[in-house]
């Protein structure tokens, strides 16, 4: 069993990796855009902008269900991180994963 589930661990480690970098990219398009740095406008930035809240949308809805906004600063993301960040340390405790 264990030949089955360390690698396994392993892959949800780095999905999990990969997307804590989608979640980051994702706030920094979003001051970046908000702060009128770059412009919606670009292509480019809006497909990075549209990949990357396709992609967070369904993790951070039920989130900003229960956490209210704060003067304006959205935390949804922030909680997402450290939820993020927990099951890394519990994958990398329970299967000694060596990252």
């Amino acid at each position: 069993m264990d030949v089955i589930l360390q690698p396994l661990f392993q892959v949800i480690h780095i999905a999990l990796g990969i997307y804590k970098w989608i979640v980051i990219i994702y706030v920094v398009m979003s001051w970046l855009v908000a702060f009128g740095v770059v412009n919606r406008s670009n292509q480019f930035v809006n497909m990075v902008g549209d990949f990357t809240a396709r992609l967070t949308e369904p993790a951070l809805a039920p989130i900003k269900r229960f956490v209210p906004t704060i003067s304006g600063i959205d935390l949804s993301p922030l909680i997402l991180l450290l939820v993020i960040f927990f099951l890394q340390g519990v994958i990398q405790r329970a299967f000694l994963i060596g990252y």
